[in-house]
């Protein structure tokens, strides 16, 4: 048994250290506070226990003295216990507090130390914290009004010191703290930098000066950044093409991860509302066993995959790429090409343009056989287009689609997205069925022509339909359609 005291960072999932995704992974309680993303929760186990102690302003919060009596019972029970905590549990976080209740309990702990937000929230403003010629050292100070910071801080010396000045949880007495600063010798025309939400898709920054701090408009979490580097603006995060942007994705949970990653990467912040999810055919997988012993005994001359679903089921049952032999194998597009290549097999045949239609015009004409695993509901064009080119053409069930059932606050947050993203003509139909066309945000962005249809056909306005019918090619389209 084991309590991590484990810093989260400021935001950023990103900025979760490997060491604190190693212990969450195998939690099995996770006590998390306001500050953490909700996404780092899915690190661990699902059926870890998770324990919201979050405090925010205004609100009750949970007392410090419960919050350790907590870890310290649950520690006591043999529980591999995770302190989630936002940036680092020994900075203004009270870490230090929840180890001294460990030790005296005689509970063994261990401290994960985070990104600190004082370091990492500058930096995604833009705003180095020393920078030659202008600071040669920063402070970094509370503002947090209970009890108020002005009787532990000498406020006149951290004036005197130079260099950046880093005020953490100081909202509320923004105003006092610049009374005292300038009191102690700053300029009232010192820029300060205010960011709120620093390293997250929220992220806003506020230019002041301490003069006008008190004045501005600010809510918390905000981290202030006062002295000559915060005039600098050598702004990244906030530039990016999506930055800010809130995006659906429909994909099936198993299959969203690259999709998801490309958007955030670009700076949005992506909803997943999954309208399918994927299952064994209702043969329980008996035909697609079938259909491998089949191809290891040197029955078909092709095999046509048209969905890296299909590699994932159908390969799974190989031995290895030389079942295969020398039948050849045909891609409807690159993206199943590359799962193809990651089980160490080579497409002979991928179409130019990466729909059904193509395929059949690329295809050779022959009169062997075809083997076509693919989902239990699709559209018949390969098998009649390769029947009339003369190929024998076997279907069987790799997996089917169910229409997935999202929460009602998931169904909520995605209504007011900016945009939504369909990958296949099932992702169209199932989210339909679940939300209807007034539940579909204002951006359409369909990965091909086939999806678009469906969603014409079913009322809905598509705006862009990616000219590259792959994942790559749907996230180029959804920036050009929010950036126009």
């Amino acid at each position: 048994m084991t309590v991590y005291l484990v810093g989260a960072g400021p935001g950023d999932p990103g900025l979760l250290t490997v060491r604190g995704a190693e212990v969450l992974r195998r939690a099995e309680v996770v006590v998390y506070d306001r500050l953490s993303v909700a996404s780092l929760l899915d690190l661990a186990p699902a059926d870890a226990e998770r324990i919201s102690v979050g405090k925010s302003p205004g609100h009750p919060s949970v007392p410090q003295d419960d919050i350790n009596a907590l870890l310290v019972a649950r520690g006591r029970a043999g529980k591999e216990v995770v302190r989630l905590k936002g940036g680092d549990p020994f900075v203004f976080a009270r870490g230090g507090e929840e180890a001294r209740a460990l030790l005296e309990a005689g509970v063994p702990f261990e401290v994960v130390p985070g990104i600190t937000s004082a370091v990492a929230v500058p930096a995604y403003a833009g705003v180095p914290v020393t920078y030659r010629g202008l600071s040669t050292s920063f402070t970094v100070v509370t503002g947090h009004e209970d009890p108020w910071a002005a009787s532990e801080t000498d406020w006149d010396a951290v004036a005197r010191v130079g260099g950046t000045i880093v005020i953490l949880m100081g909202v509320a007495t923004r105003a006092a703290i610049a009374e005292r600063l300038m009191a102690g010798g700053l300029a009232a025309d010192t820029p300060v930098a205010a960011v709120r939400w620093g390293t997250r898709t929220e992220q806003r920054t506020v230019r002041t000066t301490l003069g006008q701090l008190g004045a501005v408009e600010l809510e918390p979490p905000v981290t202030m950044v006062i002295g000559a580097v915060a005039d600098l603006d050598l702004r990244w995060f906030e530039t990016r093409p999506l930055f800010g942007r809130r995006i659906v994705v429909t994909r099936a949970r198993q299959q969203a991860s690259g999709l998801v990653e490309r958007l955030q990467h670009l700076g949005a912040e992506t909803i997943e509302l999954p309208a399918i999810t994927i299952e064994d055919p209702d043969d329980g997988g008996a035909g697609l066993r079938a259909a491998a012993d089949e191809l290891r005994a040197g029955q078909y001359q092709w095999v046509v995959f048209t969905s890296a679903n299909t590699v994932d089921r159908f390969c799974a049952l190989l031995r290895d790429a030389r079942d295969f032999g020398t039948t050849k194998v045909a891609a409807i597009g690159p993206g199943t090409a590359e799962a193809l290549r990651g089980v160490r097999i080579s497409a002979d045949l991928v179409p130019e343009r990466f729909v059904a239609e193509s395929l059949v015009e690329a295809f050779p004409a022959g009169d062997g056989r075809v083997l076509l695993p693919r989902a239990a509901v699709a559209r018949d064009v390969l098998v009649d287009g390769l029947g009339a080119k003369g190929w024998q053409v076997t279907t069987v069930h790799a997996y089917r689609t169910r229409a997935a059932e999202p929460s009602q606050s998931a169904l909520a947050e995605a209504g007011k997205a900016d945009a939504i993203t369909f990958t296949s003509s099932s992702t169209v139909t199932n989210y339909l069925q679940v939300v209807g066309l007034d539940g579909v945000p204002a951006v359409v962005v369909c990965i091909g022509p086939v999806t678009a249809a469906t969603a014409r056909d079913a009322g809905l306005s598509v705006d862009v339909v990616a000219d590259e019918h792959t994942i790559d090619g749907l996230v180029l389209a959804v920036v050009a359609a929010l950036r126009s």
